[in-house]
């Protein structure tokens, strides 16, 4: 059996980064890494365990055998374990057989820089590389634009093991499958972006994802690496954005992962006050350890340089920001200054954020944040953590809070919409309706909504044209786009069956042609994130249940008025106060036929009058659906163009124009 041969990846530049938490680009160096060595081919493994007196890889290629092939340690001290075998190549299965200085513990673990691992439940790694050749080369060129905070944002949600089933075998759709059928789907319904829920691997079906193993692995539940790469490859292609979920906050204690890896708690906080979620039963990094800064920066950059990721939506970020998150007194310990916010936790982020930006401009990172710590979204150089945008969970709240009562009663619970724009521009907001709200007995979104089922199709529709034409970007879950009416199982694929009914079709175009005015309505999302871009007409007629508000936009002729009805008693005289002189037509009506709504209340192109409303001094009388949204365009007269003159014109090389003149 061939020896281990002496070989090295790393440069003392490589280390010092490394130690310092500055090194982002680790899966280039660590993992396995097929080369050649002296005219022999093989592969190249590097592993970071300090604490361990001896490190071999086992596998296939050995019978698994401990010591056949023993790494070698570095002589700095830096606790990388490293090594070339001959004759081991792409599609050989290992792992690393770790024995322990602390208490003679000996671990088998999978890689954590591993390109690829075994389907579960087997648990080892495996040697991979691929060519994979992309094609998006048109959409890296443009996604600056499409990715930037003034654009159209809206991001459909998917869970890849639950979206579709196999329509013959009852299994998964494969990476290949859906860059066919969820491509198609998700272009055909004008969403600009995916959201795929963590496709890194992970050991535990019913975690969707949430804990992770392999984190520069893409799951091999759906197929290769390079397969995957096709996937995104296929959204790009149709212009369509990729946002990956990203699990920063915590990893589960499975014996092949990273808990305990060299016996110590190498990646894990040795605290358990810091170092352990009693909710979700699973370990958390330490964020104070800059060799832990350096793996989990360069996991993020990975995805972003080797799978072309256009933004990553970072998970639980508030469990990171606080010391006491889901803990009681006497369970967690203050920081230096006495306070109960991770220092260490939001050193990483801005890190993080930094490396990001610094490294891809025209991507975005996106926190799942759920409390009131400032300045989420803003720039570290004015004390940020610097993300790019912020998922608003108070607004989701707060509006499916006051979506679930009975009409009659919403009168009383007028500031259960409006409290939102009393801090809507602090952060740039993302409006979320997302897994989490239609799982756990929460009903799906159809069944939130009260009423007999004419009015919880209509508060549907009423409900996500307020969500479209509020300030920030949108997010909704799989299954939501057509009223799924069962809660989201992730043993199964949607009810797509539901779309021969005309009510579930309603809301599917719906949603469409939502996504469609969001993208055409420069109003609706130039200034989504900037207070002049919104102005309240009227949010006081609690006793209708009736909000007006505008959308602004900078520099355009046309602005967007937006009447929402929250009672299922229409109006067809309903006066609205307007700034200023100008001509109104309707663009959008939820109560459509099309959308399976009576069809009954709409209206005519008109002007604005001069009968003063709402401290106006301009109004004018419009028709307002029951349990509907109305959308007008509305062209303002002082900023409508000049008529350009006519040009003079020349006929047969005789001087003329357009006025006539008279020579005596």
């Amino acid at each position: 059996m061939a020896e281990v041969i002496t070989h090295s990846l790393f440069t003392d530049f490589d280390i010092n980064l490394f130690f310092a938490g500055k090194h982002f680009r680790l899966y280039e160096k660590f993992g396995s890494h097929i080369t050649t060595v002296d005219g022999v081919e093989g592969t190249y493994f590097a592993v970071w365990a300090p604490s361990a007196n001896k490190v071999s890889v086992i596998g296939d290629f050995n019978f698994w055998s401990d010591g056949a092939h023993q790494l070698q340690v570095r002589w700095d001290k830096s606790g990388i374990w490293e090594g070339f075998i001959p004759n081991v190549d792409k599609g050989s299965v290992y792992k690393y057989k770790i024995h322990s200085s602390i208490k003679g513990v000996v671990t088998e673990k999978a890689d954590p820089y591993a390109r690829r691992n075994e389907h579960p439940p087997q648990t080892a790694s495996i040697v991979w590389e691929d060519d994979y050749k992309w094609k998006d080369k048109e959409w890296m060129k443009t996604r600056k634009a499409n990715n930037a905070l003034d654009a159209p944002i809206s991001v459909y949600e998917v869970h890849l093991g639950s979206w579709k089933r196999h329509a013959t075998e009852d299994r998964y759709l494969s990476y290949v499958e859906m860059a066919d059928e969820l491509v198609a789907y998700v272009k055909d319904m004008k969403f600009t972006h995916v959201e795929l829920m963590p496709v890194m691997e992970y050991p535990y079906d019913p975690s969707w994802g949430y804990q992770i193993t392999g984190y520069f692995a893409p799951t091999s539940r759906f197929g290769y690496p390079e397969e995957f790469k096709y996937l995104v490859d296929a959204f790009h292609k149709n212009d369509i954005g990729v946002i990956l979920d990203w699990v920063p906050s915590h990893f589960p204690e499975d014996a092949h992962g990273l808990g305990y890896f060299d016996g110590s708690c190498l990646y894990e906080h040795p605290d358990r006050r810091k170092g352990y979620h009693n909710d979700w039963k699973s370990l958390i990094f330490n964020y104070g350890r800059n060799e832990v800064k350096s793996f989990l920066i360069s996991n993020a950059l990975f995805w972003l340089d080797q799978y072309h990721a256009d933004g990553l939506r970072v998970d639980a970020v508030a469990s990171m920001l606080f010391l006491d998150y889901s803990r009681n007194d006497g369970e967690w310990e203050p920081n230096i200054f006495g306070g109960r916010e991770n220092l260490e936790a939001i050193s990483f982020m801005r890190d993080l954020n930094e490396a990001v930006y610094g490294n891809f401009p025209d991507v975005q990172t996106i926190a799942e944040e759920s409390t009131a710590f400032p300045m989420v979204s803003k720039p570290t150089f004015i004390g940020g953590l610097g993300f790019g945008m912020k998922w608003m969970m108070g607004w989701m709240h707060d509006t499916l809070k006051y979506f679930s009562k009975e009409p009659i009663y919403r009168r009383f619970h007028q500031n259960d919409l409006t409290f939102a724009m009393t801090y809507a521009f602090t952060e740039n907001f993302v409006l979320p309706f997302s897994h989490d709200e239609v799982v756990h007995g929460k009903a799906s979104m159809i069944h939130k909504m009260p009423g007999d089922e004419w009015q919880r199709f209509a508060n549907l529709r009423v409900l996500y044209s307020y969500m479209f034409t509020h300030p920030g970007t949108k997010l909704l879950f799989q299954g939501g786009e057509f009223a799924q009416t069962s809660e989201w199982n992730f043993t199964k694929g949607l009810d797509w069956d539901l779309l021969q009914y005309n009510f579930h079709k309603g809301i599917q175009s719906l949603v469409r042609d939502l996504n469609e005015l969001y993208r055409n309505e420069p109003a609706l999302h130039l200034k989504q994130f900037d207070w002049t871009g919104f102005e309240w007409i009227d949010h006081s007629d609690n006793k209708n249940s009736v909000y007006v508000y505008i959308r602004h936009a900078d520099n355009a002729i046309d602005d967007v008025i937006v009447v929402c009805n929250m009672t299922p008693i229409p109006h067809k005289n309903y006066r609205i106060g307007l700034p200023e002189k100008g001509e109104l037509k309707e663009i959008f009506n939820s109560d459509s036929v099309k959308y399976n709504g009576t069809g009954d209340f709409s209206n005519k192109p008109f002007s604005t009058e001069t009968e003063p409303q709402h401290f106006r001094d301009f109004s004018a009388e419009i028709v307002i659906p029951p349990l509907g949204m109305v959308a007008f365009k509305y062209t303002k007269i002082s900023k409508r163009p000049a008529p350009k003159k006519k040009a003079s014109t020349s006929t047969k090389g005789k001087k003329t124009s357009a006025k006539k003149t008279s020579k005596k």
